[in-house]
């Protein structure tokens, strides 16, 4: 929790107020961003995402699994987040298991859509070895490094870039199994195939101080929040997924003008991570 003075109090929402910050941004601005890709060696993909002093690492398994037999023609995402007690003292024991666990959901919501994967901006059928019968079980991983507010976009944005630096093995399928019967897979050593992340949603949430709304809040923001909404928007402008955090209620017109500015915002930010992606994992193929 941030502790602040009346005085500092005021002069955050003072700034926002006049659209100027404390640390010099318009409300509508991003923090300095940077990523590095392949950061985990053992992961089949992986990265580090810097926005401003909030870092996290994100890490992506794929194991071979059976497809549920509600949706047999889609692979499985689960994401996992750990928040660390060294990125921030109130993250020692339940604070931070409370806060992992709202990432969590507020990722799976964003990312994969409803319990249908209808709107899902990860394509499970992507997944897909044998219908039915064998696939891909992706394994998300984010760790919060250090935190400094805006956590979630943090996390969308470094599994954005984690999932474009996945390679998933190529794997023949034996043919002759019948029925129920499990087949027989190769999986090779040499051949990988890139997961294609152009679907892969960005989150971007906008935060209510007083009578104004902000994107990258820092924690001393967050702290004079009433509310936030995070919106994922695919690069083609699709609503993918909602959440809101805070007591205060929203006008519908409110939201509908909060996410008309994300998608905005949205187009802004997807070029940015593209031209960071490239840039990290041309530098990882240099090493």
């Amino acid at each position: 929790m941030v502790g602040l003075s009346l005085g500092e109090k005021h002069f955050i929402q003072g700034g926002i107020d006049q659209n100027l910050r404390s640390d010099g941004r318009k409300r509508d601005a991003y923090r300095p961003i940077s990523i590095e890709t392949g950061v985990i060696p053992q992961a089949n993909g992986s990265a580090r995402i810097r926005i401003g002093a909030t870092e996290v690492i994100a890490s992506v398994k794929a194991e071979l699994g059976r497809p549920n037999a509600l949706q047999p023609d889609k692979g499985k995402v689960a994401i996992f987040v750990d928040c660390s007690p060294v990125a921030e003292p109130m993250f020692e024991g339940r604070g931070g298991e409370e806060l992992s666990a709202e990432l969590s959901v507020a990722l799976q919501r964003c990312l994969l859509g409803g319990k249908s994967g209808a709107g899902a901006g990860i394509d499970l059928s992507s997944l897909i070895v044998a219908e039915g019968k064998i696939c891909w079980d992706l394994y998300i991983d984010g760790l919060v490094i250090s935190s400094d507010g805006n956590l979630l976009d943090a996390l969308g944005a470094a599994i954005k870039a984690a999932l474009s630096n996945t390679g998933i093995p190529r794997v023949q399928v034996a043919a002759g199994a019948s029925g129920d019967e499990q087949p027989e897979v190769d999986i090779s050593d040499e051949e990988f195939m890139q997961f294609d992340t152009s679907g892969v949603p960005v989150i971007v949430t906008l935060t209510k101080v007083g009578r104004h709304y902000i994107v990258d809040a820092t924690s001393e923001e967050e702290s004079q929040m009433s509310s936030a909404v995070s919106v994922s928007i695919s690069r083609k402008g699709q609503i993918c997924g909602l959440s809101k955090r805070g007591s205060a209620g929203l006008d519908p017109s409110v939201i509908s003008d909060m996410i008309s500015v994300a998608r905005h915002i949205s187009e802004q930010l997807i070029n940015k991570l593209d031209s960071e992606i490239s840039a990290a994992e041309a530098d990882e193929d240099e090493m």
